[in-house]
């Protein structure tokens, strides 16, 4: 509802408007300073696969034809739960792949850098922040990984002190992020303490309540009158925040429907005869004629059945938004946006430049240090997981032990220690099945730090290995191997025995690499394990009878 008194309204301010002539180019390679973000004649295909094994592929046109310019300021994308939204901010982030785009991104009248997905931040709807750490190591692992080592220490905390603050977030600095608001905020945070002129965000208010939502929009607002670009999509948000919004692009199915100054929205489809009352919301009212009047269809009595209603409903739909597009391009407001873009433009011959890669500024024994560091501290966050894996491997170890316990140093009791040295290649291979799971359940995490220049793959896979796979996996093999030889009184020299020992974290490297590599290949963490783990009953039923 609109209302002059809502208790969460937005204060406004004087924004600042940055016009074009104005703008300021800078090196594109550091994007600093203000950034005019501009799309021509932009279309999106992706390539489906279908048929028999997948073997047929089919282009499908996502995009088609968008063109505008977002400035400095709160550049807002609206429409349909159809994706059109998220896949439109995706690709101006260049968080797509570049092979199904056509059509020019520049920013300011250049093309974008080929690094650009690291010289931008950019909010995943779905939160990948790190739980088991608190809000500030959160912060510290964002700046000391995406900030040039030549910044100080004491500037970094200043920065972090000012997000933290600006978020409200002071107070719970030292609390692990596990509310859906605190990981959202977090997640924000994270983005801001880089100070890239430019910023996305997918949906950053779906699921919060309102307080929540109030004061994310207000702190992105407060950001962009320092002359930050703020690009984020959104669904049906209250008039106190729309008000707010300096532009506004309505997109559906795909296509265009409205570019411009968010205020001008309504006056634009009034004057095309749309009536609009005065208790209504703008947001609801524009996605009530995008739906092609949803809520005048429910409205009305038919003697059809619902099923009939609906199915006119999505052609219907799939009509207007051709309509609307299409007046939207025939409209004045359209003149004088691709007059702006032919201006920004000009005569320049732009070189294609495919905004795929993935630059770090900090030094590679940097990111394996703190990879390390952020990776035992996740660790120490898992102290009930951890303090249960080392009962469960004393208990296992202690009556595998005993079992063994009648065992004698001659060659009567060779079967049995036979036996024994079979039992604990079964426990190194059945243990190490799950170290698939290492790199698996950190996927999207790893993907959007890696796409963002936090580290390089070779520091993530170095790291991860020396802090999780070693105290985690190999760590236990050994305690298993040590407790078992000394309770069941094997007598061997120290050479033998460390020998034995160096064969037992050979045997769980071993088949700690098979599960990986299987792991790396695959999206989901059962088919990798259930592959390893047929594949090694295999192998020890073929021990066992070899024996």
């Amino acid at each position: 509802m609109a209302s002059n008194n809502d208790p969460n309204a937005i204060p406004k301010k004087e924004r600042h408007h940055c016009d074009l002539a104005e703008t300021n180019t800078s090196d594109l390679k550091t994007l600093t300073g203000e950034a005019v973000l501009s799309f021509h004649n932009i279309s999106y295909r992706e390539t489906e696969k279908s048929g028999f094994l997948l073997c047929t592929k089919t282009q499908i046109k996502r995009l088609s034809n968008f063109n505008g310019i977002m400035k400095p300021g709160l550049n807002a994308i609206m429409g349909p739960q159809d994706g059109s939204r998220s896949l439109f901010l995706d690709v101006l982030a260049a968080r797509r792949d570049p092979c199904g785009l056509s059509g020019d991104i520049l920013i300011n009248g250049k093309p974008r850098p080929a690094n650009f997905k690291c010289t931008s931040g950019y909010v995943p709807q779905n939160d990948v922040v790190l739980g088991t750490v608190t809000v500030r190591e959160n912060l510290e692992f964002s700046a000391t990984l995406r900030l040039p080592m030549t910044i100080t220490s004491d500037e970094k905390r200043r920065r972090i002190n000012e997000v933290l603050k600006l978020l409200h977030l002071d107070k719970e600095q030292n609390i692990k992020p596990t509310s859906k608001e605190l990981k959202k905020k977090t997640s924000i945070a994270m983005e801001l303490v880089t100070e890239h002129p430019i910023l996305f965000l997918d949906d950053p208010t779906t699921d919060l309540d309102l307080t929540t939502t109030t004061d994310i929009i207000s702190v992105l607002r407060r950001v962009s009158e320092k002359g930050r670009t703020i690009i984020f999509s959104i669904n049906q948000p209250q008039y106190s925040i729309f008000s707010v919004f300096d532009s506004l692009t309505l997109v559906a199915s795909g296509k265009l429907i409205f570019h411009g100054p968010a205020q001008d929205a309504l006056g634009y489809f009034q004057s095309a005869g749309y009536k609009y009352e005065n208790h209504d919301n703008p947001a609801d009212f524009f996605l009530d004629i995008i739906n092609g009047g949803f809520s005048n269809i429910l409205g009305t009595k038919e003697d059809g059945r619902d099923v009939d209603k609906y199915e006119d409903l999505c052609k219907r739909q799939h009509q207007v938004t051709g309509e609307l597009a299409n007046m939207y391009t025939h409209s004045k407001l359209y003149r004088e946006t691709r007059t702006k873009l032919d201006q920004l433009l000009g005569e320049q011959k732009l070189e294609r430049v495919s905004a795929v890669e993935t630059t770090c500024i900090t030094a590679l024994w940097h990111q394996l240090g703190w990879i390390i560091y952020r990776s035992f501290k996740n660790l120490m966050g898992l102290t009930q997981d951890t303090v249960k894996q080392a009962v469960i491997t004393v208990i296992l170890a202690t009556a595998v032990g005993i079992t063994f316990h009648v065992l004698k140093n001659d060659c009567i009791e060779v079967q049995m220690r036979a036996g024994l040295l079979y039992l604990l290649t079964v426990f190194q291979c059945i243990t190490r099945v799950s170290a698939g799971e290492l790199f698996v359940i950190d996927r999207v995490r790893f993907r959007h730090e890696h796409t963002s220049g936090y580290y390089s793959v070779s520091s993530y896979f170095f790291g991860k290995l020396l802090a999780e796979l070693i105290p985690r996996r190999l760590l236990p093999s050994t305690i298993f191997t040590l407790i078992t030889c000394i309770i069941t009184g094997v007598q061997t020299s120290l050479n033998c025995f460390f020998s034995m020992i160096c064969t037992v974290m050979m045997l769980a490297y071993a088949a700690s690499s098979l599960s990986l590599s299987v792991g790396a290949g695959k999206n989901t963490v059962a088919v990798p394990t259930q592959f390893v783990t047929i594949y090694f009953a295999f192998m020890l039923v073929r021990q066992d009878a070899g024996q």
